[in-house]
């Protein structure tokens, strides 16, 4: 690696730093300050889901934001504070600590910080290839799956009811549904008020976010109320102010403890935040034509949770919205994912005391629509009505995720790895003997054949899609031995290669070991077509001499010409078949044959006299 390309990967920024341009400055800035206005409300929001004080929303918007910005691949992403890793730090964190209280912030420190250093371990050791083991149909389901959490959450605060904390979302659905008749009427007006705020801003205000409108008309009809009825008669509580100013210096719990306790979440959020953030820089660069590093990226988000949890920020990933949004604003660098952090902080600075008045039930109602917009419909109807097995991975990964949500989208991906495994376990293996479809429609007519007429009797010929490993040995295998126990005379055997990706020392082994028991047979194997890795295992495998060197034949017309002479005279004289053309040549032996029989020449035997 040169010392410039060693330098781009530790300092990427160094890359794109000489593109910025008055022109692009411009347009970033611009984007950078639209996204510090989206940023804004939804900090406010995750940090609640995460059962943080809102100020620690902010602080994840921050420096990760800008820490990401500079070392990640793309130019585009945009990181800080998302529903799901909140509902997954709220998950990981709340059964240990009272949440809100000083010791659950220092536990979700640890695990930021613990989610960083894995995250930047796996980009230094390059497996950025890992995240295309999670398939999409998992995230869907787990997308789902915390969108359910976070509406049953959120139920206390709409309803204004006391919920026992830690209840499982059954249990939590259950004694709402019994407590329904507890319900604060003032609290839950307020929360429906900003519920149809909310929900008519987003479908018909597009220039304004949905969540500001909700807020301010929430936080107004909370006012009013009051002022109407008396804040004793209304119950009607207020979201804490959040601290503003920089972000403060902050200390993780670095206790064996507190390490241990945060270690396996710490592994679920890193995967999850890496499969989001990377999903979404590459859903963007698919638009502007960037060519993404996964390992890149895994250190850029490792480094920003690591930097993040020294300044008060909890765990952060790329978000989708703010994401799209600084795309569709016009940047064209890094930079203005950069400044969005350094224009939230002047925003926060005038603006974060204003959230003193949003009332509790109306942020419950805006996470509301948050958990609605998490539910992807359209991709969820159809996995369930068109795709079996599809169907079975989000069903067990969306229940999986409302039981447990840190170990459900390990299910689903345990799951859709097993799925997967079966399937090339099995690969498709397609008999063609020929019939007519192999031949010309020249030789069609000499054979005078229909289109299901039979193949060679001594001969298989066998398609074989997908890799020969030790998954796939028995598969291959039975279908091999297959020909000849119900056919006794079927002692050659053609696999056509071309179709095989990857062989290991298994399969040829198992290649070899057949090779031996048709030649024992009195027949034998030809691997046609066979591409180089192919050939490479074999030869690597000391399997070559087994097979034997004269059947690694390149094209099937050479092979047909090789075997031919080597079949049984005596069954190619009584053959109607005559599936191949030099099978109207001659006999296998060089006897000359007469030509095959037409139906119309049979006809002409039959009548005459």
């Amino acid at each position: 690696m040169s010392r410039l390309a060693s330098a781009g990967r530790w300092l990427p920024f160094l890359q794109w730093w000489p593109l910025v341009t008055r022109d692009s400055a411009k347009a970033d800035l611009s984007a950078a300050l639209l996204g510090a206005l989206i940023v804004l409300p939804q900090a406010v929001a995750f940090a609640a889901i995460a059962g943080l004080p809102p100020q620690y929303g902010l602080y994840a918007a921050m420096v990760p934001a800008l820490v990401a910005a500079l070392w990640g691949s793309s130019w585009h992403l945009v990181s800080g504070p998302t529903t799901a890793i909140s509902i997954v730090v709220f998950a990981a964190v709340s059964p240990l600590a009272e949440v809100g209280s000083e010791h659950y912030v220092g536990l979700v420190l640890t695990l930021t910080l613990l989610v960083g250093l894995i995250q930047l371990v796996m980009g230094v050791v390059r497996l950025g290839a890992l995240v295309n083991l999670i398939s999409h149909t998992v995230i869907i389901a787990f997308t789902a799956g915390a969108a359910c959490l976070i509406a049953a959450s959120q139920l206390k605060n709409f309803f204004g009811l006391e919920v026992p904390r830690g209840l499982p979302f059954h249990q939590l659905l259950i004694y709402a549904a019994l407590h329904l008749g507890e319900t604060h009427v003032w609290v839950t007006l307020v929360g429906v008020i900003t519920l149809a705020a909310g929900l008519l801003a987003k479908r018909y205000q597009r220039r304004v976010p949905y969540m500001i409108v909700a807020m301010v008309v929430g936080s107004a009809a909370a006012a009013l109320l009051n002022l109407l009825l008396g804040a004793d008669k209304t119950g009607i509580t207020t979201v804490a102010a959040p601290a503003s100013g920089l972000p403060p210096l902050s200390l993780p719990d670095l206790s064996l403890t507190a390490v241990n306790s945060m270690l396996f979440p710490a592994f679920i959020v890193a995967v999850l935040a890496l499969t989001e953030a990377v999903a979404i820089a590459r859903s963007i660069a698919s638009q502007s034509g960037q060519r993404i590093d996964n390992d890149q990226e895994f250190i850029g988000q490792g480094l920003s949770n690591v930097a993040g949890c020294f300044f008060s920020a909890y765990t952060s990933s790329g978000s989708f919205n703010r994401s799209g949004a600084n795309f569709a604003a016009g940047a064209r660098t890094p930079l203005a994912a950069a400044m969005s952090a350094v224009f939230l902080l002047l925003i926060a600075l005038l603006a974060a005391p204003l959230v003193a008045f949003l009332p509790v039930s109306a942020m419950a109602a805006i996470l509301f629509i948050v958990a609605w917009g998490l539910v992807d419909f359209r991709h969820v109807g159809q996995i369930l009505k068109r795709h079996p097995r599809e169907r079975t991975i989000w069903l067990l990964t969306f229940v999986g995720t409302l039981v447990d949500l840190e170990k459900g989208i390990f299910l689903g991906i345990l799951v859709s790895l097993a799925f997967y495994l079966y399937s090339t376990s099995r690969p498709l293996i397609q008999e063609r003997a020929p019939p007519s479809s192999e031949l010309s429609n020249l030789r069609r007519k000499l054979i005078d054949v229909g289109p299901d007429a039979p193949g060679c009797p001594q001969l298989a010929m066998l398609a074989v899609h997908g890799s020969i490993f030790f998954g796939a040995v028995d598969h291959v295998r039975n279908h091999l031995r297959s020909i000849d126990e119900a056919d006794p005379r079927r002692k050659w055997v053609f696999v056509l290669a071309q179709g095989v990706n990857f062989v290991d020392l298994a399969g040829a082994q198992m290649l070899a070991q057949e090779a031996r028991r048709l030649r024992a047979l009195g027949g034998g194997l030809f691997l046609v077509a066979a591409q180089a890795r192919m050939l490479r295992a074999m030869i690597e495998g000391g399997e070559v001499e087994a097979v034997g060197r004269d059947r690694f034949i390149a094209h099937k017309g050479d092979a047909l010409r090789a075997v031919y002479p080597l079949l049984d005279s005596e069954i190619c004289r009584h053959c109607k078949v005559r599936a191949f053309q030099e099978c109207h040549e001659a006999l296998p032996s060089g006897e000359p044959r007469p030509p095959a029989e037409t139906s119309d020449t049979a006809n002409e035997r039959k009548t005459a006299p």
